[in-house]
């Protein structure tokens, strides 16, 4: 374990390393985790350029800023035999290994489980890839590709136009269930005394969350139809326009809630009729609901139904757009946004990790870390000189 400044030591991981060679989304997101939570996660990435998750456009713009902070970035040629010995000094001081390349990729650097294994024999290795061992595993998968594989694109979007989700649910989840394997690894170390590879596919991840779909069609005999043409389970559970040209989401999802929507919104003689008195009776009743609620909620501003809503205690929500949650009074006002700050010196507010432990919320301690911000640093603790480092630095070995 690496030595830390003690007042980490209130963090829940202080004191665990982790070296991490991971890129995109689904390992650098497992670095997050661990890292907000207070381990040291060093990234280590090649010279001259770095992880080229840097260098992304378009949809993957955000990459690099979302799940890169409170890393230090270690840049070493790993292809050149002082860059590796430097990467394997490294790893002898860690408590785990994170990778997310192709399959045999890291075997091929010399950096496998059983390559790592040999260097630090209780080193919990965490492969992240696109499928678990089986038939597909040589297969290359991204969050797309699953979402595809496992029908989740199919229950987004309309029958016949399958549409992946709006976020790289999957890519996100994996890292999250690879995290909790590790977490898992090192409690179950403590006990044993080793280490351990533990492992998370993409496609599996994805096939977990549409498991409810599949009980479904196992508990009804019938298959879930797509969220745009889905049988609804209650009578009230859509967007509704307001009458100022804008929109609003409102559900209710009980008979108390049904009674409290009618009486908030004019409707009291719906609410006294005993033939809508049950969910299911409203559920088939929907033809003649949903007309009059839109009709209601048309003669109403946006804040307006927003303000019944929530006086009645019924879920709602305006429809908003990613950007709008930067000026959100609940995270700001909450605390949960972290501030970083761009390339350009503009500062930026991101979502923190969403759980707090005994109050406390988990916030950004070092920014998205520059290219080799940390590799003098680690390299002085590994035991290299000045002289050293210098020369290293003039062969291109580091950064």
């Amino acid at each position: 374990m690496s030595p830390h400044n003690a007042k980490l030591q209130a963090l829940p991981l202080a004191g665990i390393r982790v070296v991490e060679f991971v890129h995109m989304v689904m390992g650098p997101t497992c670095g997050l985790v661990l890292a907000d939570l207070g381990a040291e996660v060093i990234k280590v990435e090649p010279t001259p350029e770095g992880d080229n998750t840097r260098r992304l456009t378009g949809s993957g713009a955000g990459y690099w800023m979302t799940y890169n902070r409170n890393k230090k970035s270690f840049a070493v040629d790993i292809k050149t035999q002082e860059g590796m010995a430097a990467v394997r000094k490294l790893i002898e001081s860690a408590d785990v290994v994170t990778e997310n390349f192709r399959p045999g990729a890291m075997e091929k650097l010399g950096l496998g489980y059983e390559q790592i294994k040999a260097i630090k024999p209780d080193i919990i290795y965490s492969s992240m890839k696109g499928f678990l061992p089986g038939p597909y595993e040589h297969r290359t998968a991204l969050d797309e590709v699953v979402q595809m594989m496992t029908g989740l694109a199919y229950m987004t979007g309309p029958e016949g136009r399958p549409l992946r989700a709006g976020a790289s649910v999957n890519d996100v989840m994996g890292g999250m269930f690879s995290a909790i394997s590790i977490l898992a690894a090192l409690w179950q170390r403590q006990a044993t005394g080793e280490g351990q590879f533990v492992q998370t596919g993409l496609f599996e991840n994805s096939a977990f969350l549409v498991g409810q779909h599949m009980m479904q069609m196992a508990t009804t005999g019938k298959p879930a139809a797509p969220m745009p043409s889905r049988l609804s389970a209650w009578a009230i559970y859509d967007v509704f326009d307001t009458g100022d040209g804008e929109q609003v989401f409102m559900g209710v999802v009980s008979d108390s809630q049904w009674l409290s929507f009618c009486q908030a919104f004019g409707f009291e003689a719906l609410g006294r009729d005993p033939e809508l008195a049950k969910n299911t009776q409203r559920v088939h009743a929907r033809a003649r609901i949903l007309p009059l609620v839109r009709e209601r909620l048309a003669q109403l501003d946006k804040q307006a139904v927003m303000d019944m809503c929530e006086q009645a205690g019924l879920p709602f929500s305006p429809i908003q757009r990613p950007q709008d949650l930067f000026d959100d009074v609940h995270l700001n006002t909450s605390g949960g946004m972290a501030q970083l700050v761009l390339d350009n010196g503009d500062p930026v507010k991101v979502p923190m990790l969403p759980f707090e432990m005994n109050g406390q919320r988990f916030d950004a301690r070092l920014n998205v870390p520059a290219l080799g911000s940390h590799s003098e640093e680690l390299l002085k603790e590994m035991g290299y000189g000045a002289q050293d480092i210098d020369a290293l630095r003039g062969r291109g070995v580091v950064r």
